[in-house]
């Protein structure tokens, strides 16, 4: 696994970057999920140290995790902790998923878009039309509503645009206000 420990205005020493990798391979090695790759970063918010840990691990999920205490090391264990409980809940899946499936998720490139924000006190647009600032390609696979819920959740996205694999239709899964999870399925009935 390749481990890539930044600081962001920080200087991130060898003993950390020996830490981080120790600990990290720890928590992963746990749920027999190969990892692909790994990124920490750590910066400084007012008084306290912010470690901001992503793996990408083999099956094509991205288990992300933040951290916050007064000592550096203190807010990379809070990553770690919380990557480590968010694994373990999904274990059972992380191993499993694949295996009941007849084939192998697919996954389409749908182009995604920055858009220029405006800002509250400008004056009324001339166009309606936004200024496009930078634009990607995201992929959107194709999965069941749970498998959804589980990647939006180890990856801490507020939302997923996923094609659901019961009928093929565009779904997105996202998180609400309140704290549960909302699904829109925009079937057509007729």
């Amino acid at each position: 696994m390749r481990i890539q420990v930044n600081g962001k205005q920080l200087d991130v020493g060898d003993a950390l970057r020996a830490h981080v990798t120790t600990r990290l391979t720890e928590v992963v090695d746990k749920f027999s999920v190969p990892p692909v790759e790994a990124l920490v970063t750590f910066s400084r918010d007012a008084h306290e140290f912010v470690a901001d840990s992503s793996v990408h691990l083999s099956t094509g999920l991205t288990v992300q995790a933040k951290g916050r205490a007064s000592d550096i090391y203190d807010g990379f264990e809070a990553a770690a902790e919380r990557m480590e409980k968010q694994l373990r809940r999904y274990k059972r899946r992380l191993k499993d998923h694949h295996q009941k499936r007849e084939a192998q998720p697919s996954a389409f490139g749908a182009p995604s878009y920055i858009l220029e924000a405006e800002p509250a006190e400008a004056a009324e647009p001339e166009t309606l039309q936004p200024v496009i600032i930078a634009e990607m390609e995201t992929p959107v696979h194709t999965l069941s509503v749970g498998e959804a819920v589980m990647h939006m959740e180890l990856a801490g996205a507020a939302l997923i645009v996923f094609r659901n694999e019961s009928h093929g239709g565009v779904n997105v899964v996202y998180r609400r206000d309140d704290g549960n999870i909302g699904w829109v399925d925009p079937r057509s009935n007729a």
